[in-house]
């Protein structure tokens, strides 16, 4: 299904995602037309394994698509050098924290390296754009701490922040949320909101938060076994699209309270 939007900053055409190896190719969904609206908060749905974190990677040229096309702005985006890529996309992807000494403010100055020179000297504009990051995700205290003291609440807003020192208009995330307590996670997704609406910033994540996705997302792609629906969150909780993505007997999903509850027994 393709969500038709004339301001959209990515989309894609016939793309079929998955993995190859010596002996075959495997194909975790295909048939994809997508389209990712500018400004938007888009929450990526779906159980387990189901594809959500090859998606994201295969949009964004961390890995490669099995065929079909990705168009960013317009250009389909095996003609747009990783260099210049990474001026217009950033990425926060399920990773670690790099193991070294570094400090918050060292750790956000890392998303300026696209702009850089070679020995990576930083210029006033550059400090500008890392102090503006740290004012839009709150974390100034935590400026001068070794990233390592952190707790994992501050640190996802240390590495959302390096995404917006980057000065790029899209933003992708996988699973930012993972391993948070309840209030950090409510946190997060409201922080991201806050910069699609204040810094029209596009933001794409991967999550498993859907009573937080269906509250501050603008629109949503579930991501099933046959296909990606993709559309506004209001009208698939409608349409019965959200119900139908976790079908089960344990579950059913109460459309006025936008959430997933236990069956009676």
């Amino acid at each position: 299904m393709i969500t038709e939007n004339k301001h959209s900053i990515l989309r894609t055409e016939d793309l079929a995602i998955g993995y190859r190896n010596k002996k075959k190719k495997i194909v975790i969904a295909s048939n994809l037309d997508l389209s990712l609206p500018t400004g938007k908060l888009v929450c990526v749905l779906g159980k387990n394994g189901i594809g959500k974190s090859t998606l994201l990677r295969t949009i964004t040229k961390v890995q490669p698509k099995l065929s079909g096309r990705i168009f960013l702005e317009e250009r389909e985006i095996e003609q747009i050098s990783n260099a210049e890529l990474s001026k217009k996309m950033s990425l926060v992807l399920t990773e670690r924290a790099p193991e070294n000494n570094l400090t918050v403010y060292e750790l956000i100055a890392l998303g300026r390296q696209p702009y850089t020179n070679w020995i990576g000297t930083l210029t006033e504009e550059d400090h500008e754009y890392i102090e503006s990051a740290i004012d839009h995700t709150h974390i100034k205290d935590l400026a001068p701490k070794k990233h390592y003291e952190l707790s994992d609440g501050q640190l996802q807003k240390v590495m959302i922040a390096r995404a917006l020192s980057q000065n790029t208009e899209m933003i992708t995330l996988d699973e930012p949320t993972a391993h948070l307590d309840i209030h950090n996670k409510i946190e997060i997704f409201k922080l991201l909101k806050k910069l699609t609406i204040e810094l029209n910033k596009t933001i794409l994540i991967s999550t498993h938060e859907i009573h937080i996705a269906l509250q501050l997302a603008d629109e949503l792609w579930l991501m099933n076994n046959k296909e990606i629906i993709t559309g506004k969150t209001t009208d698939l909780v409608a349409n019965k699209s959200v119900a139908n993505l976790f079908e089960s007997d344990l579950v059913k999903f109460n459309a006025k309270s936008k959430q997933f509850i236990i069956n009676d027994y």
